[in-house]
């Protein structure tokens, strides 16, 4: 069966564990994109540095994460996915650790980085290696298990980090990461089946031109708003990197071994998942970041309060991503995907039109759980088919795109808008410590008129 052959108790019990260990380094990845967010404050009276300079520990990580992934793919493909895939998650731990003991925001920064990188190796091998040990059949089943657990990591973040920061302090957020990482890598070593795609060489030139694209394209959005849009600085990095990105294009259509081999976009279902999951994954980050800085700056809930309130719209995808997952392997694919994204919209619609201080509450929770149920269809449905679309062999390249596509849209609007609410809120003093236990509104009603 898939990589163990024939199925069986002990081919089963392989299996749980490929799937166990990729998600489990899926989850601890999706996690830490999120939960440093709500710990920002404690940072930020701790290290005695700005808000500004500590957006940099989300940003940092989000530009590593979004460059890293497709070349990481090539180095599965190329060495081997289960040595690889071990060494993005040994990376990723010991950076971990380095964000814990971090003495200064400089050096949080910097490992913030290496965690990024970490997670960049994670994301397409941990896919890679799931789907290719399951058979096709049953990879809407698998791949949404495997999504409904990001998505369960993505809402446990904000209650994550509150909960930590304010019961031991912000150091546990990357602590917590340590021994789950130690046994996670020992584990993959011993029982992940390992792989190999296509036997072709490097294509260094590839790596270099979309990495610096991305790198570029990214760092001016995320200094777009303090910089202003017009700048020379913005500008000019902007042009680089879509210069770069062209010139990616290009090299790929010529070179012998690409990296992306453009021929796979020819493939309609192929051209048209990677192009939902962009639009999707930008959809999903601004809506929720949008929301939940309402409920916390607009309505004063702490982020606690803020994140038991949108678990309906990320925690829905670990119950109902598996169940869409495995109608979508009896019905196809078209009808569960079109559905949940009429869901998606249909949720986030109703949350334009209502979205204010005059509206309940729980009317916008109602609104994110019917958005949270099309991400929940959505999730398992997409990535399957576009890894569906591939030859075997080619399966890890398809790995690397999908996810990178999704990381590119993701980090590159939420390092905008959260940019952009930062330089809002530049001018509030450093708060201490204690004064965080309380919410925006009391803190408002604190200060003299």
């Amino acid at each position: 069966m898939g990589q163990f052959g024939p199925a069986g108790p002990d081919g089963r019990r392989r299996l749980g564990w490929v799937l166990g260990l990729t998600s489990t380094a899926y989850f601890m990845v999706a996690l830490d994109a999120t939960v440093v967010s709500t710990a920002l404050p404690r940072m930020q009276a701790d290290l005695h540095a700005g808000l500004t300079s500590l957006q940099w520990t989300l940003n940092a990580y989000g530009i590593a994460f979004a460059a890293g992934i497709i070349t990481a793919a090539a180095l599965g493909d190329r060495f081997g996915r289960r040595r690889i895939f071990t060494i993005g998650l040994a990376l990723f731990t010991v950076a971990s650790a380095a964000c814990a003991l971090a003495p200064s925001a400089s050096d949080l920064i910097a490992a913030r980085t290496v965690q990024g990188l970490g997670g960049a190796i994670v994301l397409p091998l941990s896919l890679t290696i799931l789907t290719t040990a399951f058979p096709a059949e049953r990879r809407g089943t698998i791949v949404g298990i495997y999504g409904g657990l990001a998505g369960l990591a993505v809402a446990a973040g904000p209650l994550v980090g509150g909960l930590v920061t304010q019961g031991i302090n912000w150091h546990w957020i990357f602590w917590i990461n340590v021994p789950i990482g130690v046994a996670a890598v020992a584990l993959s070593l011993r029982l992940l089946p390992e792989s190999h795609g296509a036997r072709e060489r490097l294509d260094l030139t590839g790596v270099a031109l979309v990495t610096g694209g991305v790198v570029a394209i990214v760092w001016a959005l995320v200094r777009a708003n303090q910089a202003g849009w017009a700048s020379p600085e913005i500008v000019i990095t902007l042009a680089g990197g879509a210069i770069l990105l062209v010139a990616f294009v290009a090299w790929e259509r010529r070179v012998q071994e690409p990296m992306v081999p453009l021929r796979l976009f020819r493939d309609r279902a192929f051209a048209m998942g990677n192009a939902t999951t962009f639009l999707m994954s930008g959809a999903i980050f601004a809506g929720a970041y949008l929301v939940a800085e309402e409920f916390q700056f607009a309505r004063g809930y702490s982020p606690v309060s803020t994140g038991l309130r949108l678990l309906p719209f990320f925690a829905t995808p670990m119950v109902i991503s598996p169940l869409a997952g495995a109608l979508s392997d009896k019905t196809g694919r078209r009808p569960v995907m079109v559905t949940g994204l009429a869901l998606l919209s249909a949720g986030f619609i109703w949350v334009a039109l209502k979205g204010s201080l005059t509206t309940s509450w729980v009317e916008l929770t109602l609104a994110l759980l019917v958005a949270g149920i099309g991400i929940s269809m959505a999730l398992p449905t997409v990535p399957t088919a576009v890894l569906n679309a591939v030859a075997p062999r080619e399966m890890g390249k398809a790995a690397g795109i999908n996810p990178a596509l999704a990381a590119c849209a993701g980090f590159a609007l939420l390092a905008t808008l959260s940019a952009l609410a930062i330089t809002s809120r530049t001018n509030e003093p450093i708060a201490e410590p204690a004064a965080h236990k309380l919410s925006i509104a009391e803190r408002a009603g604190a200060r003299p008129s």
